[in-house]
C-alpha cells in the first residue's frame, strides 16, 4: 500500500487527485490532507479517505476543523507550522498543490523525507528552483511535474537526451481575453477575467491565465526544472488546449503531447509513474476536432511574458520577487483598486527595484532569503500603489 499526502486537497488539483485515489482506495494510505477555508470539504475528504492528519492553513479555523472531525481519531492542525509538519510526515508520494509561495516550505520538507514530490505548485520552482532541485538530489527524492505543460515535456523526453533538444514549445490557451480588442482590456472586470474559456480552475489562476502571468511562471518553471537555456523556450497561443507542449530536437523532429483538457492526465501520470495506467479521461476524436490552431502571443496583450525572460536573465532570487509582486498585484486587481492592464507595470517596477537592491540580488538561495524577498516584493507593490495614488 502506498502512503500519500495531498497538500492543497480542497483545490482543483487536490480534488482531482482525490478522485483518482478514491477509485482505488485499497492501494493508498492517506497520511495527511491540507486545505484552506473550505473546512466542510476538507473534513468530508478526511473522513472518507481515513486520513491520519488534517490541516487548515487558517489558524482561526482550527476549532471549526476540530468540530467537523469530532468523533474521529484524526489529528488536526492549523497554520503554516502545521502545513510544514504535514509535509514532513513520512510518505512515499506527496501532491504539492498549495497555491502560491506558501507551498514551498511544506514541499521542501517532503523532499527531505525522500518522498516523490508531484509538483503542481509552480511557485516553488519559480521562487527557489535551485533549492528545490538540490534538496531533491541530496535526499534521493524525485520531483515530478504536474502542470500539464511540464508533464507533457517530461513525457516527450522519456528516453531522449536533453542535450539533443533545440526548442521547447509551451502552449497557452490565451485566457479569457485572447480575442478581445486591445483597447477594451483596460475596462476588463474581475468577473470577466475569472471566466476561462477551456478550463475549470480557481479564480486566481484563471485571472493569471487571462494576463498570462500563469504562463510566465511556467516559462520560468521550464527553465528551472529541465535546466534548458531560456532562449530555447517558446510560447504559442493554442485556443483548443489539446496540444499541451512540444519538444523539438536537433534533427528537426517535433514531438507533441496531446490530450483532452483534463488535469487527471498529468496527475495520473505522476501518481502512477513510471507505469502508465488507465485513466478516466476523455479520448480525443481527431476527426471530430477537425483542426488545431496556433498563433504567436501578442506582447502588447501579454506583457507578463516578456518579464519572464527578464527574470531568467537576472536569476538568483528574482523569481521570488516576480512571484510575490505578481500575487500582490493580483490582490489589488481582485479588490478593484487597479485595472487589469496595470498589473504588469506594477510587477515590472518591483523587478527594477529588486535589481537595484544589492542586499537581495546578491543573496544566496536559501528558504529564509526567498521569504525575505517575498516580503519585500509585496511591500514594494503596496508602496508603488501609494506613490501612484499620490
Amino acid at each position: 500500500m502506498r502512503r500519500v499526502t495531498i497538500l492543497g486537497a480542497t483545490g482543483s488539483i487536490g480534488q482531482n487527485t482525490i478522485d483518482l485515489i478514491d477509485r482505488q482506495p485499497d492501494q493508498y494510505e492517506v497520511v495527511a490532507l491540507t486545505g484552506a477555508g473550505n473546512i466542510a470539504q476538507l473534513a468530508a475528504d478526511a473522513r472518507r479517505l481515513r486520513a491520519k492528519y488534517v490541516v487548515t492553513a487558517h489558524e482561526d479555523r482550527l476549532n471549526d476543523l476540530r468540530d467537523a472531525l469530532a468523533g474521529t481519531d484524526i489529528e488536526v492542525g492549523a497554520g503554516q507550522a502545521a502545513l510544514i509538519e504535514a509535509g514532513a510526515r513520512p510518505v512515499d508520494w506527496v501532491m504539492s498543490s498549495i497555491v502560491g509561495a506558501a507551498g514551498l516550505a511544506p514541499g521542501l520538507e517532503a523532499l527531505k523525507q525522500g518522498a516523490t514530490l508531484a509538483l503542481a505548485n509552480k511557485e516553488s520552482l519559480v521562487c527557489a528552483g535551485k533549492l528545490v532541485m538540490e534538496t531533491a538530489g541530496l535526499n534521493a527524492a524525485r520531483v515530478l511535474p504536474v502542470d500539464s505543460e511540464h508533464s507533457a515535456v517530461f513525457q516527450a523526453l522519456v528516453g531522449e537526451d536533453i542535450g539533443a533538444v533545440e526548442r521547447i514549445v509551451i502552449t497557452a490557451s490565451g485566457g479569457a481575453f485572447r480575442d478581445w480588442p486591445l483597447e477594451q482590456l483596460e475596462q476588463a472586470t474581475v468577473e470577466e477575467a475569472s471566466n476561462h474559456p477551456n478550463w475549470d480552475m480557481g479564480q486566481r489562476i484563471t485571472i493569471d491565465s487571462a494576463s498570462m502571468f500563469n504562463k510566465a511562471l511556467e516559462v520560468i518553471e521550464t527553465h528551472e526544472f529541465f535546466g534548458v537555456d531560456p532562449d530555447l523556450i517558446e510560447v504559442v497561443v493554442h485556443p483548443e488546449s489539446t496540444v499541451h507542449a512540444l519538444v523539438g530536437f536537433r534533427d528537426g523532429a517535433l514531438m507533441a503531447h496531446l490530450g483532452a483538457p483534463d488535469m487527471r492526465h498529468a496527475i495520473g501520470y505522476a501518481l502512477h509513474w513510471p507505469e502508465r495506467r488507465e485513466l478516466p479521461v476523455a479520448r480525443l476524436d481527431l476527426a471530430a476536432m477537425g483542426q488545431l490552431t496556433f498563433r504567436a502571443p501578442d506582447p502588447a496583450r501579454y506583457p507578463a511574458l516578456g518579464l519572464a525572460w527578464a527574470v531568467m536573465r537576472r536569476g538568483g532570487l528574482s523569481g521570488a520577487a516576480f512571484n510575490a509582486a505578481k500575487e500582490r498585484a493580483l490582490d489589488h486587481f481582485i479588490a478593484r483598486r487597479i485595472r487589469f492592464t496595470e498589473m504588469a507595470g506594477l510587477v515590472e517596477a518591483v523587478l527594477d527595484r529588486f535589481e537595484a537592491d544589492s542586499r537581495l540580488i546578491d543573496a544566496g538561495m536559501t528558504l529564509d532569503n526567498v521569504m525575505i524577498t517575498d516580503h519585500f516584493a509585496r511591500r514594494w507593490v503596496d508602496e508603488e500603489m501609494t506613490k501612484r495614488a499620490g
